[in-house]
């Protein structure tokens, strides 16, 4: 097998999953956990999405992509909102316009402002 999980070169199937009761989004190939995105619920309902990892064998390989996509979807079909302290979630968020309306804009200002952001 591959280092990227496939026998023929090819990535396998990203499997994108909400950990319950864990504050956690995990991307998923045959069933192994090969990255991670964190989050808080904070008080006003919104999902503060705090840090995002991927396994060094799958850095480059989309991972990271589809795990910030596939969490952002289930928290659209949840209708919250969110705020992207994480600077990959926000860098994702920036170049993807389709996630764009799901930024709470007052919060991820007033929090990006009390941690030094811009």
């Amino acid at each position: 097998m591959g280092s990227n999980g496939s026998t023929d070169g090819k990535m396998a199937k990203i499997e994108v999953v909400k950990v319950d009761g864990e504050d956690r989004f995990e991307a998923r190939i045959d069933g192994n956990v090969v990255g991670t995105a964190y989050y808080r619920r904070h008080p006003s309902g919104r999902i503060f999405f705090t840090h995002t990892e991927v396994d060094d064998n799958y850095q480059g390989k989309g991972v990271g992509a589809t795990l910030a996509g596939g969490a952002l979807d289930i928290v659209r079909t949840q209708g919250d909102r969110v705020v992207p302290l994480c600077p990959f979630m926000a860098g994702f968020i920036e170049r993807n316009e389709t996630y764009q309306d799901l930024v709470d804009p007052e919060l991820t200002q007033r929090f990006t402002q009390s941690r030094g952001g811009s």
